[in-house]
């Protein structure tokens, strides 16, 4: 297959987006961010993180070869999502998606390795995002190479934000 140089839009194969549901009581709300019995074992997290976010800027564009990873935007604010299928033996290789994910839209979303991904903080305070990725940051001990390229400072590349 040839390499796209401009990505249609539509739904990603292998890429799942879930509504988050949260639990209200009189001292503040729950959320499952996952659970075992919901989730393939082969994207069962390894490792679990969260990263703040400020309005305006964004986190990527960048994929993984090997790891998925396991987001959950519930808020203070709200993020567009941005996904494009680089996977040349993917059904969906060539489409892009778009997300609104985040304190309007609690989601759950699992990127598949060769997934472009990116997310961009839209709304007007700091967004905390939790990633439970299945592969540990660069393996065992941080001894590996970090399974990650990243496209943000390529100007002619076809994964760009608006």
């Amino acid at each position: 297959m040839k390499e796209v140089k401009s990505y249609k839009k539509g739904r990603i194969h292998d890429v799942t987006a879930k509504p988050l549901a949260k639990f209200l009581d009189e001292r503040g709300w729950l959320c499952e961010l996952y659970r075992s019995d919901e989730i393939d074992a082969a994207v069962m997290p390894t490792m679990a993180y969260i990263s703040m976010t400020q309005p305006g800027v964004a986190r990527g564009p960048h994929e993984h070869k090997d790891q998925t990873d396991y987001f959950c935007f519930m808020g203070p604010s709200n993020f567009k999502v941005y996904l494009w299928d680089a996977r040349v033996d993917s059904p969906s290789y060539g489409v892009k998606q778009v997300l609104f994910a985040g304190l309007d839209a609690p989601m759950m979303v699992v990127v598949p390795p060769g997934v472009v991904h990116a997310y961009k903080n839209v709304g007007t305070e700091n967004g905390i995002v939790f990633n439970g990725p299945n592969r540990l940051y660069a393996g065992e001990g941080k001894r590996e190479p970090v399974d990650e390229t990243r496209h943000e400072e390529v100007a002619a590349s076809p994964f760009q934000l608006d």
